[in-house]
């Protein structure tokens, strides 16, 4: 099996059964229940994109047994760089940048751990193996994961091994002749009730005395004792598109991921019990430039789209001619050029691995990360603030098939004889984009997509390359010289310290 339609991994998740909890309540089937039935057909678009011949070209390569997702072969030029980022385009477009979670991220970083097999190597050549083996079984499979990379927010002052609960932060509880056996919990798993598996691992931050703490593997999510409780759904399958357009179509379920006891077999086993490898695995496989890439073009899209859609609303109602909304917008859309300069920088002045492998640049990938997570909330605001009360007082859509049908005409029209349908689903777009709570998530899940933000931006200043600047500002404070002084100053006009004549 190589490149997978939609209609295979529907099926695919109807004939595996999963524990998945919405509001109290088990999901027997995740694939008929209201509010995945709709993300779900949007993944399954993007496997049937791999399949059109608009997109073939751009979201495929040929393999041994068929073509594979290109997001899966490992970029050894620049032009292999570029043809990656217009695949992450293609895909982000599809969800004009609302899904941060599309297969094509996590099939990146199975593809960055299998391109690094010497760093998992260090726990056992066996352990490398491993990596590789599960990196071909979801490359020929073309499977769509998820992962959990953080602790449970319970008390943030401990480490995870400080806890009240020894196995309250998921850890490994005993090793066995058949594997490991897990218990605890992690989030935040983006999309799991309708993935096909999940990866764990650990962002750096763990400490000595968190040994059983670290360990990275990979299970299917309808392994036994594996259980998904999913946060309150923004729409349940029965919201009218035309009111809420976006969260109808683009919802991400999230969700905390439960281990109860969970075997985890050793061949799907990368790394565990060494706490210095599991901080040193993000920069140590690179996975942070490859995702970083993929996240950076996705979120540009993301920027590109609620920066039109803030400018077809100040269109509307013509609020354009205004100097101070020029402004506004004016610096979104260079703040556009900014984000697309960074991706292009970070291809351009890529690195090249020992083994050949290439990789994007990550102070421009970084850069955009901030960038990203200060730049994304601004339009958001900007969109408030251009839609002001009217945001708040559009009408629904049975009131166009109401007896109140003319008053909605007449009052929602926009500017220049924009009829009131086409207003009125300009604003519903945007209400869903800036003030639901579906668009409101969107905004935090770009503000702290990389963790706290003060925390990224203060880590930037510790950890670049300052040389350049300083020698700068060398050059500059030589130009002046030394200062005269006279022979007293040298004294620090002390004259009684000076040497008495005879």
């Amino acid at each position: 099996m190589s490149i997978r339609t939609g209609a295979e991994y529907v099926r695919r998740l109807r004939e595996t059964p999963r524990e998945v909890w919405v509001k109290g309540r088990r999901v027997e089937d995740v694939t008929s229940y209201g509010a995945f039935h709709r993300p779900m057909r949007q993944i399954a678009t993007w496997y049937d994109m791999q399949h059109d011949e608009r997109f073939a070209a751009t979201l495929t390569r040929p393999g041994a047994a068929g073509p594979v997702g290109i997001t899966f072969v490992v970029p050894r030029s620049y032009e292999d760089l570029v043809a990656r980022r217009r695949a992450y385009q293609a895909w982000a477009e599809a969800t004009l940048g609302l899904m941060g979670r599309s297969p094509d991220f996590l099939n990146t970083t199975v593809m960055a751990f299998a391109d690094s097999p010497e760093v998992f190597a260090q726990m056992g050549r066996r352990y490398a193996e491993n990596v590789e083996r599960y990196f071909e079984h979801v490359r020929d499979n073309d499977l769509f994961l998820t992962h959990a990379l953080i602790t449970p927010q319970t008390d943030r002052s401990r480490t995870a091994s400080e806890q009240a609960d020894p196995f309250l932060h998921m850890g490994v509880v005993r090793e066995t002749a058949d594997g490991l056996v897990v218990r605890g919990a992690r989030m935040l798993a983006t999309l799991a009730p309708i993935a096909d598996e999940i990866l764990i691992y650990s962002l750096p931050g763990l400490r000595a005395g968190d040994e059983k703490h670290a360990a990275a593997f990979a299970v299917p999510i309808d392994t036994p004792g594996l259980r998904l409780v999913c946060r309150e759904p923004f729409d349940d399958g029965s919201s009218n598109p035309f009111d809420h357009p976006l969260s109808s179509h683009f919802e991400e379920a999230d969700a905390l991921v439960i281990f109860d006891d969970v075997l985890v077999p050793w061949d799907r086993v990368f790394l565990h019990g060494d706490v210095s490898l599991s901080n040193a695995l993000y920069t140590a496989t690179n996975v942070r430039q490859h995702t970083g890439h993929q996240t950076g073009v996705r979120g540009l899209t993301k920027l590109q789209f609620a920066t039109g859609v803030a400018m077809r609303l100040a269109q509307a109602v013509k609020i354009d001619s205004f100097l101070h909304v020029q402004r506004q917008l004016g610096e979104r859309l260079s703040l556009i050029e900014q984000a697309r300069a960074l991706v292009l920088a970070a291809e351009l002045e890529h690195e090249t691995g020992p083994g050949g492998s290439v990789r994007p640049r990550l102070e421009a990938l970084q850069a955009l990360r901030m960038l990203l997570s200060q730049e994304y909330p601004r339009v958001i605001e900007v969109l408030q603030t251009l839609g002001a009360g009217g945001l708040l007082m559009m009408p629904s859509a049975e009131d166009f098939a109401s007896p109140i049908a003319p008053d909605i005409d007449k009052y929602y029209q926009g500017a220049d004889g924009m009829p009131s349908e086409d207003r009125v689903r300009l604003y519903k777009l945007a209400w869903d984009l800036c003030g639901e709570a579906f668009g409101q998530r969107a905004v935090q899940y770009e503000r702290y997509y990389a963790g706290d933000p003060i925390r990224l931006f203060a880590t930037n200043y510790l950890t670049s390359d300052k040389t350049k600047c300083s020698e700068l500002v060398d050059t500059a404070l030589a130009l002046s010289g030394d200062p005269p002084r006279s022979p007293d100053a040298r004294t620090g006009g002390d004259t009684s310290r000076a040497e008495s004549p005879r």
